[in-house]
């Protein structure tokens, strides 16, 4: 099967070129386990070329040209990535597990970003300040240059649309780092917009290791900005190899992130939405609602409708578009396991599970879903993020018990509230310390225009809406002193 898969090469300057060393590294199907596809190993010196393209291009054809045609650009690679939806989603599809249907929704999200993006470009104002006679001070916001994105293989379209796209609205030229996990629909978007009229050197994705590509792009003197999202410790490590060269970062790095349920919550509305925040991706979300915590007095309904939810969840191959694909690789899938396991040890008890489809391939990824019951804060499975489809499940009794379990979390992203009464709502927004709080949903529909970032160990910095902007330029102020 090696011999006759797809080699895919690497996206510099408007071209296809392989990688310095010549290696490729193979793509795993994770719905059967079989390679389909090599994709380019590649490394510091070709981090190197797309360096110094990008640079070129940030001084030249893509940084002189005006906001307006930049804008202009990147409609146009809108239109282009809509057209060519149903093609990215299935290489996104088999290249992650995920289901048909999100692998779309994730490729129309992916438009709306360069969409949203394109009407931006232009509209990224600086001020004039009032200050002493005989002076006029204005602001400015001017692009880094050339920006670092390294993308996980989670969400490769949507979080690729929401880092590059706001980058080159600003008018930076980027480079690109993909997961080696899953990069193809991002390397089929490269070629998309060189055709929408990105000039040469704008746009470069270079796919390899990790260790090898990603550590190179991170320490590359010639980056003057990094967009990662990952685990807390990787973007440790990108941090710390950015800051040898005194290069700003951003950083989403994951959550363990609360739904609250109070007893008043509109349970009909509630519950599909629990149920789906924990199984989207296969749990592999770094938003994923990971933990919920019931009002005591709504604890036994609440729970045995979830397992009963939960029993009638199916995983099986991304073609078959049930609730679940596999998990992304052995690797991961090991590592859900073990969590599971370390919950059966522990005594924990596991109150709903749904099913693998008995025609699975038997060497896919697959994990079933589970909800386990009653975990206590201190544990490790309340604590830590698992990236599955595990969700866990603890009571409480009041309000303020409420916010301190949502706040006994290394983590920091996202945070759902599910309550009628509108003054709590506020309360609990307002004290749970996140990055964003949903009230009565959950997602908000996955919202473009929405800041998105965390705090404490989910990171720092926002990406998505127009803040996302601020975070892609630098600001330079103008004193004209005229009297």
């Amino acid at each position: 099967m090696l011999q006759n898969s797809v080699r895919h090469q690497l996206f510099i300057d408007n071209k296809q070129t392989p990688a310095a060393s010549g290696e490729s590294i193979q793509v795993v199907d994770p719905s059967d386990g079989q390679v389909f596809a090599q994709i380019a190993r590649g490394g510091a010196a070709d981090i190197d070329r797309a360096v110094g393209a990008a640079r070129r291009a940030s001084v030249g054809a893509w940084g002189v040209m005006t906001a307006v045609e930049r804008g202009r650009v990147l409609r146009r690679w809108a239109d282009l990535v809509a057209a060519a939806g149903d093609e990215l989603a299935h290489l996104e599809s088999r290249d992650t597990g995920k289901p048909m249907r999100q692998a779309r929704a994730d490729a129309t999200a992916f438009a709306r970003y360069f969409e949203y993006y394109a009407g931006a470009a232009d509209k990224l104002h600086g001020q004039t300040i009032p200050y002493q006679n005989g002076y006029t001070v204005m602001t400015i916001r001017e692009p880094h240059g050339v920006t670092g994105h390294i993308i996980p293989w989670n969400y490769p379209m949507q979080i690729f649309g929401r880092s590059v796209g706001a980058a080159l609205a600003a008018g930076n030229a980027c480079v690109v780092k993909p997961a080696e996990d899953a990069c193809l629909s991002l390397l089929r978007a490269a070629e998309l917009g060189a055709q929408a009229g990105l000039p040469p050197g704008a746009l470069n994705v270079v796919t390899g290791l990790g260790p090898e590509a990603g550590q190179a792009l991170a320490e590359h003197p010639g980056i003057d900005h990094i967009s990662f999202t990952g685990s807390p410790d990787t973007g440790r490590r990108v941090a710390q190899a950015a800051a040898g060269h005194h290069c700003p970062v951003t950083l989403e790095l994951g959550g363990k992130s609360p739904q609250i349920v109070f007893a008043d919550a509109d349970l009909e509305a509630t519950l599909p939405v629990l149920v789906n925040a924990i199984i989207q991706n296969c749990g592999q979300t770094c938003s994923a609602g990971s933990r919920v915590l019931i009002e005591r007095a709504a604890w036994d309904q609440v729970l045995a409708q979830l397992a009963e939810r939960f029993a009638a969840l199916r995983a099986g191959p991304a073609s078959q578009d049930l609730d679940l694909g596999p998990l992304i690789s052995e690797r991961q899938r090991q590592r859900v396991r073990d969590f599971l396991a370390e919950a059966r040890d522990s005594g924990l008890e596991l109150a709903g599970q749904g099913t693998i489809v008995a025609d699975a391939p038997p060497l896919g990824f697959y994990e079933p879903p589970a909800l386990l019951a009653s975990v206590p804060s201190a544990s490790r499975l309340f604590q830590e993020e698992i990236f599955g489809p595990v969700l866990v499940a603890t009571a409480f009794d009041d309000e303020a018990q409420a916010l301190a379990l949502a706040n006994d979390s290394p983590y920091g992203l996202v945070a759902g509230v599910w309550t009628r009464d509108g003054a709590r709502q506020m309360r609990m927004a307002r004290g749970i310390r996140t990055g964003q709080v949903f009230v009565n949903n959950y997602g908000a529909g996955g919202g473009v225009e929405l800041p998105f970032g965390g705090v404490k160990h989910s990171g720092y910095g926002r990406e998505k809406g127009f803040e996302a902007l601020y975070g892609f330029t630098t600001l330079k102020t103008i004193a004209l002193r005229h009297d």
